[in-house]
């Protein structure tokens, strides 16, 4: 039985990872650190709430006393570090916040587990705690690919090419430096584009797939070829189950989905799966009658190509290689099962993301998108 502290966890990917850990190990407890800002939702969790293995505690990773706190009283001997600011267009027009939370953030937590599982027990002539600090990372920081490179490896050197993914790969130095000047057992690994429920509708996906249901603009960056491997978000929770697990310390590991897609092509995909779904439940019209390019089956007349952002990387790419030879993993859903997953979900759960979509990030999305 182990003892998860899980920062994050009311977001996207942790959340799916919550669900993921009690269903496969129901024995286990888990805590959710989560600061609780616009993208971290309570909803996220409310399927384990009652889980009586599961303890969600709101406070910031940049609380060094908070984190060292949890550790000790939880007697957590594993931490699952998916906090972090990762929206690329945030990060251009705001980096500070992804300067604080990715770096500064990921830091304090470093030296609070350093502080718990090594100085504590030193302090008392005592061995380090046997521990695991997992670090969850992106593809990003590699940079961008062309059409014919080859995909990125865990030898790939480092070129971010936005504040985010510059923010990310200090953090990711700052894991490496820690387990070899300090002995953090530390693991690492870095995931390509994950879709699934529970997405924030400012990403690709759900942001297709809801301005579609209100009849709004599909906005396309530049030309759309932008090419990137997409992860259900259930295969990066297995492949993070993996490398715990099975994981060398001090080693990185590669997880993605083997499915490359031109952006364009997602849209395209998502759309025709939205127009089927209305031709084969005809009370989603009822449901969504501000979707009148859906009802109509012309949902490519919303695709509208806008200027292309800064620093956009053409394409990302992972080879999983080692992660599959090492640690046995392969994705479990192709893209068409994902995705078809998850145009079911969003059709099914207007709830969610008619209540994440009120406020700030509604404000926010009319300000990038209406104003081009």
């Amino acid at each position: 039985m182990k003892t998860l502290l899980v920062t994050g966890g009311a977001g996207f990917i942790g959340a799916n990872f919550i669900h993921y850990w009690l269903k496969k190990y129901p024995d286990d407890q888990l805590i959710a650190l989560d600061a609780l800002t616009y993208a971290g939702n309570m909803e996220n969790l409310a399927p384990v709430q009652d889980n009586p293995h599961f303890t969600f505690v709101h406070g910031n990773i940049g609380d060094q006393l908070l984190v060292e706190s949890l550790l000790e009283k939880h007697k957590v001997t594993t931490l699952v570090h998916f906090a972090a600011e990762s929206h690329v267009d945030r990060s251009i027009s705001g980096p500070d916040e992804f300067i604080e939370t990715n770096i500064i953030g990921t830091y304090s937590l470093l030296k609070a587990a350093k502080q718990v599982w090594i100085d504590t027990p030193a302090s008392k002539g005592e061995k380090p705690i046997s521990h695991r600090f997992h670090h969850v990372s992106t593809d990003e920081v590699y940079g961008t690919l062309s059409a014919t490179d080859l995909a990125f490896t865990e030898q790939t050197a480092y070129a971010p090419n936005s504040p985010y993914s510059a923010s990310k790969a200090a953090s990711d130095h700052l894991v490496r430096a820690y387990h070899h000047t300090y002995g953090l057992s530390v693991t690492t690994s870095n995931c390509s584009n994950n879709y699934g429920p529970y997405h924030f509708p400012e990403k690709l996906i759900p942001l297709v797939i809801i301005n579609i249901l209100h009849n709004k603009a599909l906005p396309i960056y530049g030309d759309g070829m932008q090419i990137r491997d997409w992860l259900y978000v259930e295969d990066h929770a297995y492949g993070i189950d993996l490398v715990i697990n099975k994981g060398l310390v001090g080693e990185t590991y590669n997880i993605g989905g083997n499915n490359e897609w031109a952006n364009i092509n997602i849209v395209k995909a998502v759309r025709q799966l939205i127009e089927k779904a209305f031709i084969d439940d005809q009370a989603l019209a009822k449901k969504y009658p501000d979707a009148q390019a859906a009802i109509a089956q012309n949902t490519e007349s919303l695709i509208t190509y806008v200027t292309d952002r800064p620093g956009h990387d053409r394409r990302y790419a992972i080879d999983a290689t080692k992660t599959r030879d090492e640690l046995g993993y392969e994705p479990r859903e192709s893209f068409e099962t994902g995705i078809a997953k998850t145009v079911h979900w969003y059709l099914n759960n207007e709830v969610w993301w008619q209540a994440v979509m009120n406020g700030s990030y509604r404000d926010w999305v009319e300000k990038q998108y209406v104003s081009n």
